[in-house]
């Protein structure tokens, strides 16, 4: 029988920051150009006698990112040498953070922080195009943030629940698109199974850590087939060795790739030509100053709409997972939360008919204006759209931007609520129903229903439902 054994996962997350320039020079940091080595120069082609300088704007963002997790920023801080020889590193290291790193613990979405820090990304090796491998330099040197979890995560479901929170928090603060299928946010999960009876400290099993995978699903999938294949190796009495594994998304699986390095196979040594630095020395860096530039974050956003226009969890997910949408909805209420019927109307025709119209038009958000939308919601909530005739009116505006109540008029969509002329109406459909009537006379109230409805029929939607009934 199998025991109990405990799943530990620590993460390490790389993201691409938004700048106009790379980490430690002026060429342009364009993650979209599609031609090899257009963006280069010297220092990120590695030549000699070439000097690294700061690019404040990514230390900006990773500053901003430490204050929003709540970790310590530090005062002194350097960068270091992390050697090793690969093709994609032409200097023959990589310019990182080691032992001062910009930022020290922090908690995000329930997870403790290790640290956050700042280096430059590699260039991009490819060996399945060519007869030869060949190596692309536009992405060397671009700002890249490493954030280390503590290893504190149990199960898969937390791991993606934390990387899709820094997603967000990313792209809030404009850091960076971090798009995991362009590589742009680079998941790697270390994984470690022991038993409860293990005695080791912290309990902790082998470490294998799986790299490089490239969207959430594989994330999940991952982590859970190495739970399972470490719990097994220990079920047959098989060691787990300490290594760096590769994730086969057509077969499910996780592959060994080679042995895993600790810190001092990298030899780290503090990069000379670049100055130690004193975040206090920059008024840039100041809190207050990083704070004013820094939008309302995600959290603090999802308690908000919870509160403030008694959404769903699922509805605010929506809302705050999509910045711009959440942006439109709070233009369309005008940002007044007291009116709950307008803030309801417009929750409700956003979700379920207006984003799903936009996604078959192939259209964004702003294809109606925000003045459009707003009187659409006010027309429903006076009575002067039915329901049918709301929807009509805005797949009617997605094709045409307009007055909804010009269009709503022009297509006959307008409510009636003039009584002498329904009464003609039900009169005329009461004559054509005798049978019904008489079900209905006899105690049928689904009867009452379809008179209803041949009322609705008979108006195109248009009559007001209520009335209509009341009438009958």
């Amino acid at each position: 029988m199998k025991k109990d054994y405990i799943a530990t996962i620590g993460l390490e997350i790389h993201a691409e920051l938004k700048t106009a320039s790379k980490m430690f020079c002026t060429c342009k940091n364009d993650p979209d150009e599609e031609k090899p080595n257009a963006n280069i120069c010297p220092i990120c082609m590695g030549h000699p006698g070439t000097l690294p300088v700061l690019n404040k704007e990514a230390i900006k963002h990773v500053l901003k990112i430490g204050h929003a997790v709540n970790g310590t920023i530090a005062d002194f801080t350097e960068w270091d040498r992390k050697n090793y020889f690969y093709p994609d590193i032409p200097k023959g290291y990589q310019i990182s953070q080691y032992k001062y790193p910009l930022v020290s613990g922090g908690n995000l979405a329930g997870v403790d922080l290790t640290r956050i820090h700042l280096e430059e990304d590699t260039a991009q090796s490819t060996h399945d195009i060519h007869e030869k491998s060949l190596v692309n330099f536009n992405r060397s040197g671009v700002p890249l943030m490493e954030l280390v979890t503590e290893p504190v995560i149990h199960d898969a479901e937390t791991a993606v629940k934390f990387a899709k929170e820094l997603q967000l928090l990313l792209r809030y603060i404009g850091a960076g698109k971090a798009n995991l299928e362009k590589g742009e946010m680079r998941v790697e999960a270390n994984i470690s199974v022991a038993s409860p009876e293990d005695t080791t400290a912290k309990k902790f099993g082998t470490k294998t850590e799986v790299k490089n995978l490239n969207s959430f699903k594989a994330v999940e999938k991952a982590i859970a087939f190495e739970i399972t294949r470490q719990i097994d190796a220990y079920e047959k009495g098989e060691k787990v060795v300490q290594e760096t594994r590769g994730w086969d998304e057509n077969s499910g699986t996780t592959y060994s790739q080679r042995l895993k390095e600790s810190s001092h196979d990298y030899r780290y040594f503090p990069e000379p030509d670049i100055p130690k630095l004193k975040i206090s020395e920059v008024e840039e860096f100041n809190k207050e100053h990083l704070t004013k530039e820094t939008p309302e974050l995600p959290w603090i956003k999802r308690e908000r709409f919870t509160k403030d226009y008694g959404m769903t969890e699922k509805e605010v997910a929506v809302f705050v997972e999509q910045p711009e949408t959440g942006k439109y909805f709070e233009e369309v209420v005008g940002g007044d939360a007291k009116n709950a019927k307008i803030a309801k109307l417009a929750t409700n025709y956003i979700l379920t008919d207006y984003l799903g119209l936009l996604k078959k038009e192939g259209k964004g958000i702003e294809m109606i204006a925000v003045k459009n939308f707003s009187k659409l919601m006010k027309m429903i909530e006076e009575g002067k759209l039915s329901s049918r005739g709301a929807k009509d009116t805005l797949a009617l505006m997605t094709k045409e931007d307009g007055d909804p109540e010009i269009i709503a008029d022009k297509n006959g969509l307008i409510q009636k609520s003039d009584e002498g002329e329904i009464k003609k109406i039900v009169e005329e459909i009461i004559s054509k129903n005798a049978s019904v009537v008489e079900d209905y006379k006899n105690g049928k109230e689904v009867a009452l229903q379809f008179l209803v409805g041949q009322g609705m029929k008979a108006t195109k939607g248009s009559a007001n439902p209520e009335l209509l009934k009341k009438i009958i």
